[in-house]
């Protein structure tokens, strides 16, 4: 039994349409200058309101310009269409091992969310809803899956990993090649149905499947009422997990509160001489009004374990008592390992933000431990690397 199938109608890029996934960004404003230097980008479908031509309008009053974009790209011939295709997917950079994967269909009922629910497919992160109405009506408004779930399969990884990189060594020249913002090079080959198409979808397929990136998508397709959903199956060996810091753009109290707050809060605060970085596991580092902190947040012993992981206690003791913020509050960004401790501090100096929560990337081993038990990570707490693109391979839904 696999539960990864055949993309039944796929469009491969052929110009430039590649990009970051667009929950990727600290600031929309990145979103709109990259698809001014490049209106073929699917960021200009997948963020239809920050589009140079869409600007000013709601993410809802634009979905018919999203539309209206990817028909005049498959017209054009900024995209090929194949059928009943799985696809390679081969990631490299100087100095990196290969990243490898395949793109394919999941079945959306295996999703588990928690133990007493079955399922290969293990989300595991708590998630913004409005984030998930979004791709729900995108997909339901383009027809069309733009961007893939990055599925780590754990089940028959080592396996896998073997099997692709000899199926992508022997694979000839790419259908298509993109790079992206960090020096990798993306390419993908369409694979046709067949005896080697059937063994890898076993493979990807063949055991439990953990969400490495793309929950609100996932469960977007489950609230959209899809059958299966895009996804790229890669293994252990092809990813690594960095960290995943907080900007706060405007606090609620005058910064010189802040301290006595945390303190008030049960939380160990040092000042620090030397500017903001990634700390170890165990203590954040806070960056405010030219101050670095070093901050060990308490602990709650009559929570599970994942619920004292350095980002629950961001969330719950941070954001939640010393704050006040809810972690959806449009004041809370989320910013990726893409973005330096350097980068943090220069959006505190240059008064773009108020504060910046540096935290320790979640171990692999904590990643791993909290699917097994099926519970889910706090919201935006890994950040895999290297990430599939979107825009490279698209599922047309009908």
């Amino acid at each position: 039994m696999t539960v990864a199938h055949p993309i039944p109608r796929a469009w491969i890029s052929a110009a430039n349409t590649g990009a970051q996934n667009y929950d990727e960004f600290a600031d929309d404003a990145e979103i709109t200058a990259i698809i001014a230097a490049n209106p073929a980008s699917s960021l200009a479908i997948e963020m239809p309101h920050l589009a140079p031509g869409s600007l000013g309008q709601t993410f809802t009053e634009a979905l018919p310009d999203a539309a209206a974009r990817l028909a005049a790209q498959q017209e054009r011939g900024d995209y090929t269409s194949a059928e009943q295709v799985a696809v390679l997917y081969r990631i490299t950079a100087p100095g990196e091992q290969p990243a490898v994967g395949l793109w394919t269909m999941v079945d959306t009922d295996q999703i588990s969310t928690s133990a007493d629910e079955p399922g290969l497919v293990i989300r595991n992160e708590d998630v913004f809803l409005a984030k998930v109405r979004e791709r729900v009506a995108l997909a339901g408004t383009v027809n069309t899956l733009l961007s893939p779930v990055l599925l780590l399969q754990t089940g028959r990884g080592d396996e896998l990993h073997e099997a692709l990189l000899a199926a992508t060594e022997a694979a000839g020249e790419p259908d298509a090649t993109d790079s992206d913002q960090s020096g990798r090079t993306h390419h993908v080959w369409v694979l046709p149905a067949g005896k080697q198409q059937d063994e890898l979808l076993a493979l990807a397929g063949g055991g439990e499947l953990v969400v490495a990136d793309g929950n609100h998508r996932s469960l977007a397709a489950q609230s959209g009422g899809l059958s299966r959903f895009l996804a790229v199956v890669t293994t252990p060996a092809s990813i690594a997990i960095q960290p995943y810091n907080r900007l706060i753009s405007e606090l609620p109290a005058p910064p010189g509160e802040l301290v006595e707050r945390l303190t008030a809060a049960g939380a160990t605060v040092t000042d620090l001489p030397q500017p903001p970085r990634i700390p170890a596991k165990g203590t954040i580092e806070l960056y405010v009004d030219g101050h670095t902190y070093a901050v060990q947040l308490p602990a709650d012993p009559n929570v599970p374990d994942v619920e004292n992981l350095d980002h629950a206690r961001v969330e719950r003791v941070l954001l939640g008592q010393v704050l006040g913020l809810d972690p959806g509050d449009k004041r809370v960004s989320y910013v990726g390992g893409d973005y330096s401790a350097d980068w943090l501090r220069s959006e505190v100096d240059e008064a773009r933000s108020e504060l910046a929560v540096l935290i320790a990337p979640v171990t692999v081993d904590d990643f791993v431990t909290v699917n097994l038990q099926r519970q889910k990570l706090p919201r935006k707490s890994t950040w895999f690397t290297p990430k599939a693109r979107g825009g490279l391979v698209l599922s047309q839904l009908s």
